[in-house]
């Protein structure tokens, strides 16, 4: 079976999906979602907690722990991992984190698997499922996540300290309040790197059918970019010329009254 050449990497189509597979396991070395909080117990800090796309916690995650404690908050159990943080009993069961790297690195074997096809016809049909597939599996992950974090918000422990409050949910992105704890949720480095991969994917996908290389790439942006303008004057013009067109029969000729004159006075 013929096999690329490293020259044939050169491609956008080709090598652009290897780059967006090491993104994707590069991504796992960094936190995936990140959590600022402020509360009248710790007056004079921010506590900052990462969470990574497997079992694991960094920053103040002990002391925030105390924070959820009081109203019955809990870090979900990965279940099939241990975790580096003591889980709760009454957290809820999300085996799902453990799998986490699986789908990073299902992606990424993907993503090669497709850069190495032996032929063109190949290379586009797996440009397209691959762009689909990843775009797919990466929302129902976003999905996953929202859905479990109603999850532990509207689950509370009823013996926790402080009684009454409300289920909640936290956000993947924005601020929210607890009972006098502020939240604000933000995306970690690691799933921008994420959304950067799958940005290259579109880009592969988008130059499918073409043998564009990398050193072509600069010229052909600009020219898209330098025949925007013209192919909105060339659409406005069309527009304009089927309104003169449509006009033209209610507007008088002065071409055949100088005729008709020319015949009178012969």
């Amino acid at each position: 079976m013929q096999r690329p050449t490293i020259d044939d990497f050169r491609e956008i189509r080709r090598g652009l999906p290897v780059g967006a597979a090491l993104l994707f396991v590069a991504a796992l070395a960094f936190p995936m979602w990140q959590i600022s909080v402020d509360a009248v117990q710790y007056p004079s800090t921010t506590l900052h907690v990462s969470l990574y796309a497997y079992p694991r916690l960094a920053g103040d995650f002990t002391e925030m722990a105390r924070l959820n404690h009081y109203v019955g908050f809990y870090f979900p159990d990965p279940v099939l991992i241990e975790p580096n943080f003591p889980v709760e009993e009454n957290a809820i069961d999300v085996p799902e984190w453990s799998l986490g790297p699986v789908a990073f690195i299902g992606v990424s074997l993907l993503s090669v698997f497709v850069a190495i096809a032996p032929t063109t016809e190949k290379l586009k049909r797996g440009l397209k499922y691959q762009f689909a597939g990843t775009v797919f599996v990466f929302t129902a992950m976003l999905v996953l996540i929202q859905a479990r974090l109603w999850q532990a918000g509207h689950t509370l422990d009823p013996g926790a300290p402080v009684m009454g409050v409300d289920g909640f949910t936290p956000p993947l992105w924005g601020q929210y309040q607890v009972a006098n704890i502020t939240s604000v949720s933000r995306f970690g480095l690691g799933a921008y790197m994420a959304a950067a991969a799958v940005g290259l994917l579109a880009v592969s996908y988008y130059y499918r059918d073409q043998a564009a290389t990398f050193g072509e790439l600069p010229v052909r942006v600009r020219d898209g970019l330098t025949g925007l303008p013209d192919a909105v004057r060339d659409r406005l013009g069309r527009d304009g010329d089927t309104d003169d067109e449509e006009d033209a029969p209610h507007r008088p000729t002065t071409t055949a009254v100088k005729s008709d004159q020319s015949e009178t006075h012969s």
